[in-house]
Parts: structure tokens; C-alpha cells; sequence
């Protein structure tokens, strides 16, 4: 199957500072999506933001937002995004139960996706394909942005590509990480249909003109 291409420029990316202006001009660049990394500092070596700031950039989206925790229990603090969140992901490196998280979130009324560290083979997510509506494969170690493109993790977007074709399920496949024209491309010929793009479009001239290169991949 064939998703239709998503750009989802992450507001990591962006200056805070002029927080909704960036969220307004991004928007009316193109994006379709708007990605929220929330980061705790214990699964990944950063901390972000959490729920308040991720209403703050509600308040001014017209696009859905896609809410990634990179956060040790999820089982605990996926309620608080679930007002504002189009789909909520989560780590199956996770200190929780994965698959009744990802449960919980579903009968919430959310979308679930899963997503796993480079370092984590891809066998550990498989149990958990046919609950999902997302798989995101990370592209670079989580935790900060602006890091180089991991090529060596297309091997898990077919893996992805793979496994949905062979069990007939119809989850999205996300890549985040090291995103821009070049890395773009080789990610959507692996099959991805969900490209997370931070400082190839926020930090761009014209944020326009980047994400109609992304689209064009």
C-alpha cells in the first residue's frame, strides 16, 4: 500500500522565542503535521518540553500534532497530551507495559504509534505492528537535533515496509532524524510516508521552498 507523503516539521527545531510566529509561518508553508518531541532526561539524554508548552503550540495549530515521548513511562503521561495530540508514540524501550499503552491510547480516542532507538532491533517493535497506526523509525539517536543521518536504519523503514505489506496492516511509517532533500529521498525509496524535518525547514530561508523539496522526493 501507498500512503500519501506527510511533512511534519518538528518544533524542536524551532525559535522559541517566536514560538507562534514560527508555528504560523510553518504552517502556512506546508507542513502537514506539526511533531512535539517531549523529552524526560531518563529514556534520552535531554530534556525538552512537556504537556504545557505542547498546548501552547495548540493554541495557534490548524494542523494535527504528532506527540513523540521519548519519556521512561508513558503509561503515566500520555493522558495529559491526549487532548491536543492527533497520535501519541511511544519507545518499546519504555520502563511500562507497551502494548497496554498502546491500547490505552487507542481506546482514549488517539491514534498510537511505536518507535524504538537506533540501537534496538527491529524484532522488538514486530510483536507490536498490528496494534499500531505509526511506526517511526529514528534516524539519529534521540535526545538532541541537528545530528547527521544514520543511513544504516533504512534497513529498518523496509523492514517496516515489509512486515505491512506481508500482514495487511496500514500503519504510516515515520523516519525523524538528519531529514532534508538528499536523506528525504533515500527514506521515502526505503518506503517511508512520514518524513520529520527540524532545521532543513525552520532554520531554512524559505520554508516554503524546503518543504515543497521534501514533498518532491
Amino acid at each position: 500500500m501507498t500512503n500519501p507523503l506527510i511533512i511534519a516539521p518538528s518544533v524542536l527545531a524551532a525559535d522559541w522565542g517566536r514560538l507562534h510566529e514560527q508555528i504560523r509561518a510553518v504552517q502556512q508553508a506546508g507542513a502537514d503535521w506539526l511533531h512535539l518531541d517531549v523529552m524526560d532526561g531518563h529514556l534520552v539524554e535531554n530534556i525538552s518540553f512537556g504537556p504545557t508548552f505542547c498546548e501552547t503550540v495548540a493554541k495557534v495549530a490548524t494542523v494535527p500534532l504528532d506527540v513523540h515521548l521519548m519519556i521512561s513511562r508513558p503509561d503515566r503521561f500520555w493522558p495529559r497530551f491526549a487532548a491536543l495530540a492527533r497520535n501519541i508514540t511511544i519507545h518499546v524501550e519504555s520502563e511500562c507495559d507497551v502494548l497496554a499503552t498502546l491500547r490505552a491510547i487507542r481506546a482514549g480516542g488517539r491514534e498510537c504509534g511505536i518507535t524504538l532507538k537506533p540501537g534496538t532491533p527491529f524484532a522488538r517493535i514486530e510483536p507490536f505492528l498490528g496494534e499500531v497506526d505509526l511506526v517511526l523509525i529514528m534516524t539519529v539517536e534521540p535526545g538532541y537535533g541537528g545530528q547527521p543521518f544514520i543511513p544504516e536504519m533504512m534497513e529498518k523503514v523496509r523492514a517496516a515496509r515489509d512486515r505491512r505489506a506481508a500482514g495487511g496492516h496500514s500503519y504510516r511509517i515515520e523516519v525523524d532524524g538528519g531529514i532534508n532533500a538528499a536523506t528525504g529521498r533515500t527514506s521515502v525509496e526505503a518506503g517511508a510516508d512520514t518524513l520529520v524535518a527540524g532545521t532543513s525547514v525552520f532554520a531554512a530561508a524559505d520554508m516554503a521552498a524546503a518543504i515543497r523539496t521534501l514533498r518532491s522526493t
